[in-house]
């Protein structure tokens, strides 16, 4: 029962987190309220799928530890690019290119290990903050409506609403403790939706058509598309997913006195490919681990694999009950924007957390931090900048994950590892991701 629960415990520390990605994706790409339930749902069950394979394993899959996978929020972003309002085809063109990059992914994972080096705290300190950055503005439209055309986009009862649950989120999480305290977004979008419903806010539809028990039906929209672009922009993020998730398995393990060696991030990251490889299959997107689980994991000293795994079970049988994911749907956008600053705020300040490890008033990497920041918030900041380029080069360049990501690679490799000048601060292994 004890597995169970703290198991239960898991699932709710990171719950907000897997359902937040489809709840962004699908209105971008043009879904309903159904279709984006239905993601959701799939979301929970191939996040479970994943952390399956990364607890239990199997042959030199998974890296055996208390590891929880879920959908990456480094994909969101690049995401939206490729399927912005092209409906089941954005879908469909999303999930081929996640299938293709992960596979190539679970090629390159024994030469990825030995490249460890070359993805210090400036880098993935950089990539992180950018990823907390580039999803504020989607948070910043859920606050005041979500629909630009809607009549009350913008309203001060839109704002006042996210206001107000993101007063509420912070409430919590200063006045409680423990595991509540670990789940206080998710309290404060229970308590903002309470309030919401009797001004009217709450849509109640996904629940009406949603069926008690479902199964995920393999490519619910239509079979996988390649796209070059696509294909391209989603390796990117499988680069900067194995980078998070080995910085994250290094964390871990010195955690649970267990320290990561080079066979066990290889099965790790092979189970976070492989995961993704699958997750598509049943309309999930990319997987790879949630740092929030591992500070749970220091808070609660509770140190065992099958806890965790007794966690992923639970995250599939959430996935085949869609009124349980419909639920999640009931949340008005203002709401979700209130609770979603937070979140995503709390994403870049993990960056930063991480960039505080980087030694930059060594050498050039400070220089490092600046162009790659500069380059990846271009499209946030000027959304229109590239629009002189080809159509196939925007899913790329509209991401600034994805070229503040490249940035930062080749500069650091050109500043810290080429040449005479080279800063020992800046090839140390990647710092372990924030634990809170």
């Amino acid at each position: 029962m004890r597995t169970v629960t703290s198991g239960l415990q898991h699932v709710a520390a990171m719950y907000a987190g897997v359902v937040a990605p489809p709840m962004i994706v699908g209105p971008a790409v043009g879904l309903g309220a159904r279709d984006t339930a239905f993601l959701m749902g799939a979301s929970l069950f191939t996040a479970g799928i994943a952390t399956l394979l990364q607890t239990l394993g199997f042959w030199r899959v998974g890296a055996r530890l208390p590891f929880v996978n879920g959908v990456s929020f480094a994909g969101v972003t690049p995401m939206i690019a490729i399927g912005k309002d092209r409906g089941y085809d954005g879908i469909a063109v999303i999930f081929g290119a996640i299938i293709v990059a992960s596979l190539l992914g679970f090629l390159v994972t024994p030469y990825f290990c030995k490249l460890v080096r070359f993805f210090p705290p400036v880098v993935t300190g950089t990539v992180i903050t950018l990823i907390g950055v580039s999803l504020l503005p989607v948070a910043f439209t859920w606050s005041q409506g979500g629909n630009s055309g809607a009549a009350d986009y913008g309203s001060a009862k839109n704002i006042g609403m996210a206001a107000l649950t993101f007063a509420i989120v912070l409430a919590l999480r200063k006045l409680l403790r423990g595991f509540l305290q670990q789940i206080a977004i998710l309290l404060g979008l229970v308590a903002g939706t309470l309030i919401a419903i009797p001004l009217g806010m709450a849509n109640f539809d996904a629940v009406k058509d949603a069926d008690l028990v479902g199964f995920p039906a393999p490519f619910h929209f239509g079979a996988p598309q390649f796209e070059i672009a696509a294909i391209i922009s989603m390796c990117i993020v499988m680069l900067v997913c194995m980078t998070e998730s080995t910085a994250d398995m290094l964390a871990l393990g010195r955690i649970v006195d267990r320290p990561a060696d080079e066979r066990t991030i290889e099965g790790g990251l092979r189970a976070d490919t492989l995961g993704s490889a699958v997750s598509p299959l049943f309309n999930g997107f990319m997987c790879s681990a949630f740092a929030q689980n591992i500070g749970l994991v220091a808070m609660t000293k509770v140190r065992s694999r099958y806890v965790v795994a007794a966690g992923g079970g639970i995250l599939i049988l959430l996935g085949l009950c869609p009124v349980a994911a419909s639920v999640i749907a009931l949340v008005p956008l203002p709401v979700l924007g209130g609770a979603g600053i937070v979140l995503f705020g709390s994403v870049a300040a993990s960056g930063i957390q991480t960039l505080a490890t980087a030694a930059l008033e060594k050498g050039e990497n400070a220089l490092i931090v600046a162009a790659a920041l500069g380059v990846g918030l271009i499209p946030i900041a000027a959304p229109e900048f590239y629009h002189a380029f080809p159509k196939e080069l925007l899913v790329v360049l509209d991401s600034g994950i994805s070229t503040g990501c490249v940035v930062a690679i080749v500069l650091n490799l050109a500043f810290n590892h080429l040449g005479r000048k080279r800063s020992p601060d800046a090839v140390t292994p990647p710092a372990p991701a924030p634990t809170a």
